[in-house]
């Protein structure tokens, strides 16, 4: 989700696209191919991230490099410059095609390369979002993510659970402003469902009643400060939550689309001699350091690695005559799991501690 390690450090990237090609040699054992054909040629695939620099995206790339020898695949790595660059993702989908690739992995930026994932899917490959499902979801082949409703949704039952009642004065830290993106609505909206607030569009942030009750743990009023766009940066996060503080400097609850956006937001509420619970989600091993050090109060844990492993893995599997992967029951995507890391347990909500968390997280 918007995800080197950005905590600590931020690396900038230059150019509009990072692509690396692993050539991994695999014997060809009756077929005269080197791509993609018979079973024990090399399959090409290329997984295309949001960016190179933030964590989330980082331990993707790590994970699928490191597992592109067993499954016997020509990895190439590839994203945009940052959020937001569907150009730079158009031309790592067209580089794709133009290689004779097999198949894509991609964290896809917007609605934006809709288009160029059909023209891809129109040339034969098998297309596999990742974390982000598209918007329709239809416009990949399948999607291998977090169910990140189910993310959001558990951050704000605790959240409910930790208020025992007071009432809730609220900021959202979002992804972006400008483009419709599911992981950003689906967390944003997750988080308010499971705090109790009634959501009007389920797919829009930002309609909602800005006053009114919340139901989740014992109840109480709530108000929503501010909206407000992070690009799931940490310089963004603090950025956003220095304008929702001017608008308000009494919020206490403050939700986040990933964990760089609040560290940045912790900045700015201890630069104003503030606190507040903070919520979060991704799991990643300095935002489980954060649940630990008592800056963020609960993170909702996806795993990148299973993503990106478990679709490199597929995808070789189609391309040598093995079955195409189907969604889990009840849901357009299949599920790689999500837990609530948290240091304060609240009664009828299933979490792991953050020395349990760090056992399975990803990144530095």
């Amino acid at each position: 989700m918007p995800r080197s390690n950005s905590m600590a450090r931020r690396v900038v990237a230059v150019g509009a696209i990072t692509a690396t090609a692993i050539g991994l040699t695999a014997c060809n054992r009756g077929s005269s191919s080197d791509s993609a054909g018979g079973g024990g040629d090399t399959v090409g695939v290329a997984l295309i991230t949001k960016d190179s620099t933030n964590p989330f995206f980082v331990a993707m790339q790590k994970g699928a490099k490191a597992d592109a020898a067993k499954n016997k695949v020509k990895l190439t790595v590839a994203s945009g410059k940052q959020e937001g660059d569907d150009q730079g993702q158009i031309t790592a989908i067209e580089d794709a095609i133009a290689r004779g690739d097999k198949g894509i992995l991609i964290t896809p930026m917007s609605t934006g390369v809709n288009a160029a994932i059909k023209k891809a899917r129109d040339a034969g490959l098998y297309v596999i979002a990742l974390d982000t499902p598209p918007d329709p979801a239809d416009t990949v082949d399948i999607t291998f993510a977090t169910d990140n409703r189910e993310a959001g949704k558990l951050i704000g039952q605790w959240s409910a659970d930790q208020l025992a009642g007071k009432p809730a004065t609220i900021a959202l830290l979002d992804l972006f402003a400008d483009k419709i993106v599911s992981v950003d609505y689906n967390r944003d909206q997750g988080f308010l469902e499971g705090m109790g607030i009634d959501v009007a569009d389920p797919k829009k942030n930002g309609d909602e009643a800005k006053t009114g009750t919340y139901t989740g743990g014992k109840g109480g009023d709530y108000t929503i400060v501010c909206n407000e766009a992070a690009g799931g940066a940490e310089d963004g996060g603090r950025t956003a939550m220095e304008k929702c503080l001017a608008k308000n400097p009494n919020i206490n609850v403050v939700y986040t689309l990933n964990e760089p956006t609040a560290v940045g937001a912790n900045a700015a509420l201890e630069a104003a001699g503030k606190k507040a619970l903070i919520v979060s989600i991704d799991g990643g091993c300095a935002g489980v350091k954060s649940v630990k050090d008592g800056v963020i109060g609960a993170t909702a844990q996806q795993y990148p690695l299973k993503m990106a492993t478990e679709g490199m893995a597929a995808i070789a599997s189609i391309a040598r005559g093995g079955e195409k992967p189907k969604p889990d029951p009840g849901l357009d995507f299949k599920n790689t799991g999500v837990a609530l890391v948290t240091d304060k347990p609240a009664d009828g909500i299933k979490s792991i501690t953050s020395d349990e968390g760090s056992k399975i997280c990803w990144g530095n």
